[in-house]
C-alpha cells in the first residue's frame, strides 16, 4: 500500500545513512524530520582521522552531490576515485549535505529517540496486521537538557547505527568482570593515536582486544607511535586465530583485495603480529576474563592460551558494535537470534556470507520489510551484529525502501539525478 504525499516520515539517525534517507523522501514531497542524540555524522567525526578504504563514488549518491551543487554552484565533489579520511568525506560531502535547504530545518540534533511504539495498539495486538499502520507511530525524545517532549510519524526509518553501542570485551561476548563498572575508561572506538590522542598513549602500555579493521588500525598506529616513541607498548589479543590457509597471521587476506588500503593494513598488522618489537605481543585464543582499575593502571585477568594477568596503562576494545533494540522493543520488529538485524535480511546476508565486503548485493525491497507496517530498518543499524555493512548498499537499501513506501516499482532518483551533478576536478 502505497503512503502518499505529504505524509511524515521520521528518520532516526543524522549519520551518512540517515540524511541519504531523509534527502530522497524530501525530493519525493514528504514531510521528514530527522532526529539524532548527537551531531551531524557524530560517529564519522570520532574516526574521522582513519582513512576510508572504499573510494568516494561509494559512499555519496547522485542525489546528494545534485542537492550540494543546486545549494553552491561553485561545488565541486571529490573525484570519484578519491579515498578520503572521515574528516574528509563530512568537510566535502556530508556537512554540506546536512545543510542543503532540503534538509537543514529538518534536523533536530541533540535529540535522542528513545523508544517508538503505535498510538492506541499494544505490542501484542494484530499482530502481522496491516491494520496497525491505521494508528501513527509515537517517538519519545529525550533532549540534551534531560528534558523529553514526543512526535508522531506514519513512517519510520530507523538508521541509528551501531557504533554508539559498543560490544563488551569479556568471553563469550558478554561483559568481562569489572567491565561494566570501567566502560568509560575503556575506549571501544578508533583512537587519534598519531594525532590529537598521542598523549594518551605515548610511553605507555595498550591492551588492544579484537581481531579486525579497527583493531589493524589501532595496532599500526601503536607501532609507528613506537618507533617514535620507544616506551611506548602494546598487548594485542585476539579471541581466534585466522585459519585461511593464504593468511599468516590473525587476519584474513583476501587474495588480489579490490580495496589497497584494505590489503595493505591487513598486510602490516600481520606482519606486527607475528614479529611485534621488543617489549610487545600479539596473543591469539585469548579472551578477557575480568579488570579492575588499581590507580592509574589495570589489572586484565586473561583466558584461553595466555592466561594469567597483565597490567596495562590504557584498553582499547575495539570488538565492534551492535544495534540497540529498546528503540522499537514496543513493535513488532523480528530480530534475527544470531544477527539480531531484521529477520529477512538477516537470512539473506548468512546464506550470502563472505569476508569480502564487495561481493555482496541487495537482495531487494522485500527483505527490508517487518511484521510491523511502515517500520523500517536500514543502514549499519539492519545488519545488527555484522561488520560488512558498506555505505553504498545503505545507498540502495534507500532507492528499494521507497519503491515500498511509494509503491512504484520503477522509483529510482538516483538515475535521473545522474545528469544534475556537477563536473568533477
Amino acid at each position: 500500500m502505497a503512503v502518499d504525499t505529504p505524509a511524515k516520515i521520521a528518520v532516526i539517525g543524522a549519520g551518512p545513512i540517515g540524511l541519504e534517507a531523509g534527502l530522497y523522501a524530501r525530493f519525493l514531497g514528504y514531510d521528514v524530520e530527522l532526529y539524532d542524540r548527537g551531531e551531524v555524522a557524530a560517529n564519522v567525526r570520532q574516526w574521522g582521522h582513519v582513512r576510508m578504504f572504499s573510494p568516494f563514488h561509494m559512499n555519496r549518491s547522485t542525489l546528494g552531490i545534485a542537492a550540494i551543487a543546486a545549494q553552491n554552484p561553485g561545488y565541486r565533489p571529490p573525484p570519484d576515485e578519491a579515498v578520503l579520511t572521515g574528516d574528509e568525506w563530512y568537510t566535502n560531502y556530508l556537512q554540506p549535505l546536512s545543510q542543503t535547504d532540503l534538509l537543514a530545518d529538518h534536523l533536530n540534533l541533540r535529540t535522542a529517540v528513545k523508544s517508538v511504539a503505535r498510538i492506541g495498539c499494544l505490542k501484542a495486538e494484530l499482530p502481522g496486521d496491516e491494520q496497525r499502520r491505521e494508528t501513527d507511530f509515537r517517538l519519545v525524545l529525550e533532549h540534551q537538557d534531560g528534558s523529553e517532549s514526543e512526535a508522531t510519524a506514519e513512517v519510520v526509518i530507523d538508521a541509528g547505527g551501531v557504533y554508539h553501542h559498543p560490544n563488551y570485551m569479556g568471553q563469550g561476548g558478554a561483559a568481562a568482570l569489572g567491565e561494566l563498572a570501567l566502560r568509560n575508561a575503556i575506549e571501544y572506538g578508533v583512537p587519534d593515536i598519531l594525532g590529537r590522542d598521542r598523549a594518551h598513549y605515548a610511553g605507555l602500555h595498550t591492551l588492544v582486544v579484537g581481531g579486525g579493521h579497527s583493531a589493524a588500525t589501532t595496532i599500526v598506529q601503536l607501532e609507528e607511535l613506537q618507533r617514535q616513541e620507544p616506551s611506548t607498548r602494546f598487548t594485542w589479543i585476539i579471541r581466534r586465530a585466522a585459519t585461511a590457509p593464504q593468511t599468516i597471521g590473525p587476519l584474513v587476506e583476501i587474495p588480489d583485495d579490490r580495496l589497497a588500503g584494505r590489503a595493505e593494513l591487513v598486510r602490516r598488522a600481520n606482519a606486527l603480529a607475528a614479529n611485534p618489537a621488543a617489549g610487545s605481543v600479539c596473543w591469539t585464543n585469548t579472551e578477557v576474563a575480568a579488570l579492575a582499575r588499581q590507580e592509574d593502571q589495570f589489572n586484565v585477568m586473561l583466558a584461553g592460551d595466555q592466561a594469567g594477568t597483565v597490567v596495562v596503562d590504557r584498553i582499547v576494545a575495539n570488538v565492534g558494535g551492535r544495534p540497540d533494540l529498546s528503540v522499537f522493543e514496543e513493535l513488532q520488529v523480528q530480530t534475527c537470534y544470531a544477527t539480531e538485524g531484521p529477520i529477512k535480511l538477516a537470512a539473506s546476508l548468512l546464506q550470502n556470507a563472505s569476508v569480502d565486503c564487495l561481493v555482496q548485493t541487495t537482495p531487494g525491497p522485500q527483505a527490508l520489510l517487518n511484521p510491523e507496517p511502515d517500520y523500517y530498518v536500514i543502514g549499519a543499524k539492519s545488519y545488527g551484529r555484522m561488520s560488512n555493512f558498506l555505505t553504498s548498499i545503505g545507498i540502495q537499501q534507500i532507492r528499494q525502501l521507497f519503491t515500498i513506501i511509494g509503491d512504484r516499482e520503477d522509483l529510482d532518483l538516483y538515475a535521473t539525478a545522474i545528469n544534475l551533478m556537477p563536473t568533477q576536478p
